[in-house]
């Protein structure tokens, strides 16, 4: 059986930066989205148990461990969506730093402590 063939597509995807930018915040809104709709399956999920059922104490400790692993894996997420968003946030402050530097002499970045604010 001989491997199928995949034509060569290239297509020419020309964006500009601000599109580009408002694509990555448009992906982590759906994602914080889809998450939502996780969170709150999840909650639907225990209500419907516990009103349908009585619920032995093993029942009831097996829903809260499987509750428990899906809230983590959604918290895993929501902190790749935080990495992703404070990456869009330091592109934007590179590129306007970048298109500023003409205008604003060379002064030393004050890290984000709380003990350098005012």
């Amino acid at each position: 059986m001989s491997m199928p063939t995949v034509p060569n597509i290239t297509p020419e995807i020309i964006l500009k930066r601000n599109e580009v930018l408002n694509l990555l915040l448009t992906s982590i809104a759906l994602e914080e989205i889809g998450l939502s709709h996780i969170i709150n399956a999840e909650g639907q999920k225990i209500q419907k148990i516990v009103k349908e059922q009585s619920l032995s104490l093993n029942d009831a400790l097996a829903l809260n461990n499987s509750v428990e692993r899906m809230l983590r894996n959604v918290i895993k997420t929501e902190m790749i969506l935080q990495f992703r968003l404070e990456d869009i946030i330091k592109m934007e402050q590179m590129h306007d730093h970048d298109h500023h530097h003409d205008d604003i002499p060379d002064t030393p970045d004050i890290p984000d402590l709380p003990c350098f604010k005012e």
